[in-house]
C-alpha cells in the first residue's frame, strides 16, 4: 500500500465554546491554532454545540424565538407579480 495514499492522523482537541469542555481524540482534521495538553501538541478544533452542550443531550429546554420566521420566508421568496 502506497504510504501516501493516506491522510495523517492528527493529535485533535474538540473544545466546546459553549460549555468549555474539551474531547482529546485523534483526527484527520488540522487547524491553525495549536495548543500543548499534557506535554502533546493538539490541533484545537472549535464547536459551537457539542453533546456536552446541546439540549437533545442534556435535556434542557431552551427559548427559541420564531415569531417573524414564515414572514422572513415569505419575504425572501415572494415572486414578483411583474411578468
Amino acid at each position: 500500500m502506497k504510504a501516501e495514499g493516506h491522510p495523517s492522523l492528527n493529535n485533535v482537541c474538540f473544545l466546546d465554546v459553549s460549555s468549555g469542555k474539551r474531547f482529546l481524540t485523534r483526527s484527520t482534521l488540522k487547524s491553525a491554532r495549536k495548543e500543548d495538553i499534557d506535554g502533546v501538541e493538539y490541533h484545537i478544533i472549535l464547536r459551537d454545540v457539542t453533546m456536552d452542550s446541546h439540549p437533545a443531550y442534556t435535556g434542557e429546554k431552551r427559548l427559541v424565538d420564531t415569531a417573524g420566521r414564515v414572514e422572513k420566508f415569505t419575504t425572501k421568496f415572494k415572486r414578483s407579480s411583474k411578468k
